[in-house]
């Protein structure tokens, strides 16, 4: 546990080193999970995530995948995701699409009496090119682009019980993201951005979970700019 608490305050620590931009957001995200057999589940997760001060929305995420369970701690996952970005181009707002394909591996490790995931995704992503056409955004050509993510999450129920039904707990999680191949799409950089995450929360039943916590993002952008994004986050997890 003081190696996750580590990783994470250093994550913060590095994240406030001299940013550029400062922003503020709530996003909303539901994680779903509904077994098909003893081998294969439906995933999927839909995320809202608003722009600077909650002033619009930013970012629609629809996260479809199947997964197959290796075994009780390993999970293989190939998925599809839809991704619509807010642009704006000469004081014009409007929504370009990008386009995923993604494959990951999740790994469960106990420790103590919690259980540690780390989850590692590639991306194949197709991004649309906005262009301001008759004063609208619309999408040029698409872009491609790969992108690497190492993201770990442990739930600490507060009542201490390894096989934790119910009750009140706290998540702690980081999540970094790289950028692999061709970056002259992207940012132009190995380093793409940072999650670093910390929440409260309530397992109503076995199978659901809703928390609420503080993530901060650091996200590199061309050149030397960045932006240190503060964000509230209200999550859900249900598992069938």
């Amino acid at each position: 546990m003081k190696k996750i608490l580590l990783i994470v305050f250093v994550a913060l620590t590095y994240s406030h080193a001299g940013f550029t931009q400062s922003t503020f957001s709530g996003w909303f995200a539901s994680f779903n999970t509904v077994k098909l057999n003893s081998k294969f589940s439906l995933h999927t997760d839909i995320a809202a995530r608003s722009t600077h001060q909650w002033e619009h929305f930013g970012t629609y995420i629809i996260r479809p995948g199947i997964n197959y369970h290796i075994n009780k701690k390993m999970i293989a996952t190939v998925g599809y995701a839809y991704v619509a970005h807010r642009r704006t181009i000469d004081g014009v707002n409007g929504y370009t699409p990008e386009h995923r394909i993604w494959e990951q591996f999740i790994f469960s490790q106990p420790v103590a009496f919690t259980t540690l995931q780390h989850r590692l995704r590639l991306e194949q992503r197709f991004i649309a090119r906005p262009e301001l056409k008759s004063g609208e955004i619309s999408s040029g050509d698409y872009m491609y682009a790969n992108r690497l993510r190492y993201f770990f999450r442990d739930v600490i129920p507060f009542s201490g019980q390894k096989q934790f039904a119910k009750g009140v707990f706290a998540s702690v999680q980081n999540e970094i993201f790289v950028n692999l191949g061709d970056k002259s799409n992207v940012n132009g950089k190995f380093f793409d951005q940072n999650r670093a995450y910390i929440s409260v929360g309530y397992r109503f039943v076995k199978s659901f979970d809703a928390e609420i916590g503080y993530m901060n993002q650091y996200v590199s952008g061309k050149g030397s700019s960045y932006v240190n994004n503060n964000i509230l986050q209200l999550a859900t997890y249900l598992r069938l």
